[in-house]
């Protein structure tokens, strides 16, 4: 079967896209934080600096400046001389690059100093940002400095009578404030580069390991569907499929010198079921699983295969040693019982069937379908025995025909689902019933016949829970199902004489508008081998009672079938099917007792 497994892929991207984008959070915060750093130690340089020059200026005005200088708007020359020989004095003592007394009012400079010798002028923002009474402080560039590296420029009022009457302007070298700031910003860029590459770390860590945790809960989920819930075995399904892809590989093999399976069945079990109840037989069960897992290095797979068979594959390395594992697994059993409350302890037994690939058969299918043979012959022996199957490539023994196959792969259905079963028995019966009333030839009704039984055969595919649902199957569910038509194909390819049986499996969902599955086909263009099967199908379905849905009546489920005809299902075949379900004494009704053993009669050739 092809079908399309949800890895859950888009988990693991979701968290790599998280992991950068944390890290890339983690960068941008560092960047941000070392920014807001840097310029929090300049605006904090800054103001000391304001505070520190305020006091010097406070103290140069009470000891220098008289109440005329106070008053401000000008200053006389010989006033203006002394006022700067002082200012210079003051610059050198401080480090200052220039020094300005200016003029509130008109912003006119009434004395400088500046360590260059060039004049100063009032600086653009000097009059404006004091106009509270504030000092205020700026950093200049480099090229609006003048001097090669940047600079400090402060302007510190000087406040009388709450009018602010003159402005010292004070040019400083900043270039200690910045390196402040640089070492600040280095060092914030270290400390949150640091926890960057913990956190990335941590994050990474917690990432892989919930994307790890994620794939594995994946996997668990995937290899779940594939297993028995009781025993932990592969289902039927998977043991089918793990089988068809090492037959596969030992047909290109060369090397290979095949593959042998053993199929077991637990003697008895229905018996012990109706007698002490589905908990003793879960307890049979579980006892036989038990004593398979010890001989694990014999077989590749081990699955259960049925209600009360168990399906052992082994290698061509191992696969000589499987009679003898088989014969272990019956005498361990010997060992073993089941402890019943009030009734003595129980033995358990079990017969074996092993056949080999390529000495029994060429195919999977034919190789079940020994096997299943092996398994009567020691069943009708009376049970605990292991049986070889014949060698169909010999020309001793009887005979093995298509038949032979095909009653395998019946046995195969009725283990995987009892209703699949019974309901191919009754669609092989409403399709060769339509088939005689057409008065269509003996050949082709072997055809019909045997597809029919056969034409669900694909569903040992489908998974358990999907098949045995009692509910509504969701979409991607049905998709699924919707493939038991090309795994049917696939399953009945290899056996011989079979062309018109393969278009019965394989195009009996196809509907007479073109709306069905696989292949889209419509009309005449559909094989009437299908088109008769569909029928039966539709009826079979619709008048058999189902977990999720009781039957219908014969009357209603006619009408149905008298509803589609024309869109789902062919017209005339319907009109055909529908007159000799209510008028023929003989018509096959739903709920009378058929001869499985007449269905499944041997024929010379399927053609």
């Amino acid at each position: 079967m092809t079908k399309r497994e949800d890895r859950g892929g888009g988990a693991p991207h979701v968290y790599r896209l998280v992991y950068v984008a944390s890290l890339a959070l983690v960068v941008l915060s560092a960047s941000a934080l070392g920014l807001l750093g840097h310029e929090h130690v300049i605006d904090a340089a800054s103001e000391v600096a304001v505070l520190d020059d305020q006091a010097i200026v406070r103290a140069f005005v009470d000891a220098e400046l008289d109440p005329i200088d106070l008053a401000g708007g000008s200053m006389l020359p010989s006033r203006r001389a002394v006022m700067e020989e002082r200012l210079a004095d003051l610059a050198r003592r401080h480090g200052y690059r220039e020094l300005a007394l200016i003029a509130a009012g008109s912003g006119d400079v009434l004395a400088s100093a500046s360590d260059s010798g060039a004049p100063v002028s009032t600086a653009a923002g000097t009059l404006e940002n004091v106009a509270g009474g504030r000092a205020d402080a700026w950093i200049l560039p480099d090229d609006a400095a003048n001097t090669g590296s940047p600079g400090l420029l402060e302007a510190i009022p000087v406040v009388q009578g709450g009018d602010v009457r003159l402005i010292f302007q004070i040019h400083r070298d900043a270039t200690p404030i910045l390196a402040r700031a640089v070492e600040t910003l280095r060092d914030v860029v270290l400390v949150a580069a640091s926890a960057a590459i913990v956190l990335g770390a941590l994050l990474r860590a917690i990432f892989s390991a919930a994307d790890g945790r994620l794939r594995k809960q994946h996997a668990e989920l995937i290899e779940t569907r594939r297993r028995d819930p009781l025993t932990g075995l592969l289902n039927h399904g998977a043991a089918v499929t793990t089988l068809t892809e090492l037959v596969e590989v030992a047909r290109l093999d060369t090397s290979s010198i095949g593959i042998g399976i053993a199929l077991v069945d637990i003697d008895n079990f229905r018996l012990l079921n109706d007698v002490h109840g589905s908990t003793t037989g879960d307890q049979a069960l579980m006892t036989v699983a038990d004593a398979f897992r010890p001989e694990a290095e014999h077989w590749h797979v081990l699955g259960r295969f049925g209600p009360d068979e168990f399906m052992a594959i082994a290698g061509s390395d191992v696969a000589r040693d499987l009679p003898a594992a088989a014969q272990r697994v019956r005498d361990r059993l010997d060992g073993m019982h089941l402890e019943l409350a009030g009734s003595e302890r129980l033995p358990v037994t079990v017969s074996v069937g092993i056949a080999y690939f390529p000495f029994h058969a060429g195919s999977a299918t034919e190789l079940i379908s020994a096997a299943t043979m092996a398994l009567a012959d020691a069943k009708a022996g009376g049970g605990n025995t292991v049986s070889i199957a014949n060698a169909w490539k010999t020309e001793d023994g009887p005979p093995h025909t298509s038949f032979d196959v095909l009653q395998g792969l019946v046995l195969a259905i009725d283990r995987k689902d009892r209703y699949t079963k019974l309901h191919s028995e009754d669609v092989a019966a409403y399709a060769v019933f339509l088939a005689n009333r057409l008065g269509l030839p003996e050949e082709f009704q072997t055809s019909l016949r045997v597809a029919g039984l056969l034409h669900d055969v694909g569903k040992i595919g489908v998974p358990d829970d999907i098949l045995r649902k009692p509910g509504r199957l969701t979409p991607r569910e049905y998709e699924i199902v919707k493939q038991h038509v090309v795994l049917g194909d696939l399953i009945v390819r290899d056996v011989p004489d079979i062309e018109q049986i393969r278009d019965g499996v394989r195009y009996h969902h196809e509907r007479w508008d073109g709306q069905g599955y696989i292949a889209g086909l419509a009309g005449e263009d559909i094989p009437l081998i299908a088109r008769m099967l569909a029928i039966g199908d539709a009826f079979s379905a619709m008048t058999t009672s189902r977990p999720y849905r009781k039957a219908m009546s014969t009357e209603i489920a006619l009408d149905e079938l008298r509803s589609v005809a024309g869109t789902q299902l062919d017209a005339d075949l319907v009109d055909a099917f529908v007159t000799g379900m209510e008028r023929d004494q003989d018509a096959p009704l739903p709920g009378m007792g058929r001869n499985s053993a007449s269905l499944w009669r041997p024929a010379p050739r399927a053609a």
